[in-house]
């Protein structure tokens, strides 16, 4: 055994290799990329990993390996999930044989997401375990039970960590990988992986028998802690994940309520709580992101007839949305356990003061810092090519016409930055893939206005060939704009259909983008260097104004995939300080020292786009 200091992300999948998975399958998304890359780097060489194409396909890999009696895992964010969730509801009727961990990352906050979504109710909803680590530790050990339960219940188990879970660095104490038998392989019974009605009404009813066995299970779990207090108390508190952290830092070692873990929300552990909840007058939930275990006190005391005053997030003792710190927690912790705790907190305060001699300096406020395309980022030089065609379009109409305008249906990724002035260039961002579709949808109420829909070379693949078809077959009227950067680099650069190479380090022939559309249907497909702006402007201003869909592929590859010795530079004698760069793309490398343009050259990439957009010449290209 050895101790690493490791990243949460990093410790799952440790644990993951430990518990002898062999197959793991996924779709990158933060924060849960990292888990499916630790795999892959540590891959004694008998695990086959793979980024599939969405977490759909993800999802099917894994359960299908599981059939075999291999332990699979597959990986993904929240939102992920809802992409997954019709494999994963049939998967929960028809069982697996070896285990089947579904890691699923929630992103509190949402730092980096569209939405605050809480897996614990998908474990409700589809009646699979669910696990909840509150450390990286705990996550390393955690992994390999939820193997455990898995098989041992014929089941896949949800494993939910949230971000600051992910994201948060430990010590782990690694150990050695446990060694399994070869899977027994898939043994043919229709009776057990066909799911017709009749099957499904007996699993269900098996499920349901199931979990509550389960349940008690998990009230004697050892990652399920209850906390019993030096003196009696009538207060309790319960909490889970990372917020079990919180709770404790803001305790303090303050041993005036019960506190109560729980680390296997679904089902739910009714023994061990109601043993929580045993000569309690009240119980405060402090959980993220939903009130889970507030509700299920709640149905435990109806059912039970105690008479115990729930609190929470829906009392709103308890923010409603939003990441728990130690100071939201501590602030819960005062209104709720009163004058007690509120002096003995300032008591250790006093006493840290007196140790620490004079009180810190109050630390300055961090500068606000919007997010922003990279400089040099081709997604900027394609939307702003998209947006001067435009321009240029009813600057050229005849006298009295109305101008037409355009509308710009965005998608999830590094491009969604394209919303933010100056470029202003995404009208609409719903999920992965859905700009292409919701054009299709606005342009069936308003045909007079031209619609652009946006999406990745990831993205395409991911999610964006079913809105095509369904262009093409319904015979849409609109322009895709695939932006081809040559990588996944939302979520740090993953390989993908379209590279030519798998996480498998195959190098694999190149699924090519031309090549597809042409098979579903699309006439009109040109390839543009998105570093082009005249030619980007030109084919845009074409193929605008042609009927039905059409398509232009605008490559350059993302800058952090590629070195370069380019620079550009301001020529002095030649600028007019008219500011048309700055305010035109808002590249961060375009900055005012003085009141004068420079150009930041540790940012500048060359790329040439503030060049080509100088009315007077005055940036030139430098090695």
């Amino acid at each position: 055994m050895s101790k690493s200091f490791l990243m949460g992300n990093e410790a799952i999948g440790l644990g993951a290799v430990r518990a002898g998975v062999q197959v793991v399958s996924g779709y990158p998304g933060t924060p849960s990329t990292e888990v499916l890359e630790t795999v892959a780097k540590h891959n004694p060489g008998d695990i086959y990993v793979e980024w599939s194409v969405n977490e759909k396909a993800a999802m099917e890999v894994a359960a299908a390996a599981a059939y075999t009696g291999a332990r699979t895992m597959v990986t993904m964010k929240q939102v992920g999930l809802n992409v997954a969730s019709d494999p994963l509801m049939s998967l929960a009727y028809v069982g697996v044989k070896g285990g089947m961990v579904v890691m699923v990352a929630d992103d509190p906050g949402p730092i980096s997401s569209q939405t605050e979504q809480d897996t614990r109710h998908f474990g409700q909803f589809s009646k699979l375990p669910v696990f909840d680590p509150s450390s990286p530790e705990e996550a390393y050990e955690m992994i390999g039970d939820a193997f455990d339960y898995s098989e041992k219940y014929h089941t896949p188990v949800l494993f939910r960590p949230t971000t600051r879970i992910c994201h948060g660095c430990a010590s782990v104490e690694l150990k050695e990988r446990i060694c399994l038998p070869a899977p027994q392989g898939f043994v043919k019974d229709s009776n057990k992986w066909v799911i017709f009605p009749r099957l499904s009404n007996a699993n269900h009813r098996m499920i349901e028998a199931r979990n509550p066995v389960i349940g008690d299970d998990f009230s004697s779990y050892r990652f399920n802690l209850l906390h019993r207090e030096e003196k009696e108390t009538v207060q309790g508190i319960i909490t889970h994940g990372i917020s079990y952290e919180f709770v404790m830092e803001a305790l303090n070692g303050y041993k005036g309520a019960r506190v109560i873990k729980i680390s296997t929300p679904n089902p739910t552990p009714e023994k061990l709580m109601l043993q929580f909840m045993d000569g309690l007058n009240e119980v405060m939930a402090v959980e993220e992101l939903d009130p889970v275990l507030e509700q299920e006190l709640m149905l435990l005391c109806g059912k039970h007839h105690l008479n115990v005053d729930i609190r929470g997030k829906l009392t709103g003792d308890v923010q409603c949305a939003g990441e728990n710190s130690v100071e939201s927690v501590r602030k819960v912790l005062e209104a709720y356990l009163g004058a007690p705790y509120i002096e003995y907190m300032e008591s250790l305060d006093e006493a840290s003061d007196e140790a620490a001699g004079a009180a810190p300096l109050p630390v300055p406020p961090l500068p606000i810092r919007p997010p922003v395309l990279c400089a040099g980022c081709p997604h900027r030089a394609s939307f702003y090519a998209v947006k001067r065609a435009m321009e240029k379009l009813n600057q050229e109409l005849p006298d009295g016409q109305e101008p037409v305008e355009g509308i710009y249906c965005g998608d999830i990724g590094c491009y969604t930055l394209g919303n933010a002035k100056p470029l202003d260039m995404v009208d609409t961002c719903l999920c992965m893939g859905a700009g292409i579709t919701m054009a299709q949808g606005m342009q069936r109420v308003e045909p007079h206005k031209r619609y652009f829909s946006f999406v990745g070379d990831s993205t395409f693949f991911a999610s964006g060939l079913t809105g095509i078809v369904n262009a093409v077959y319904n015979e849409a009227n609109l322009t895709l704009c695939i932006l081809d950067n040559s990588t996944t680099a939302m979520t740090g650069h993953q390989p993908h259909p379209g590279t030519g190479h798998t996480m498998m380090g195959q190098v694999v022939e190149k699924v090519d983008i031309t090549n597809v559309l042409e098979g579903i249907g699309i006439k009109h497909i040109r390839t543009v260097d998105a570093l082009d702006l005249k030619q980007c402007v030109d084919t845009v201003l074409e193929f605008s104004a042609l009927n039905g869909v059409k398509a232009v592929i605008f490559k350059a590859p993302c800058i952090a995939i590629v070195k370069t010795t380019k620079k550009c530079r301001i020529v002095e004698d030649r600028c007019v300080d008219c500011r048309t760069c700055i305010n035109e793309i808002g590249c961060p490398a375009l900055v005012l020292d003085q009141d004068k343009v420079k150009i930041d050259s540790g940012l500048c990439t060359g790329c040439g786009l503030c060049g080509q957009i100088c009315t007077v010449d005055a940036i030139e290209p430098v090695e």
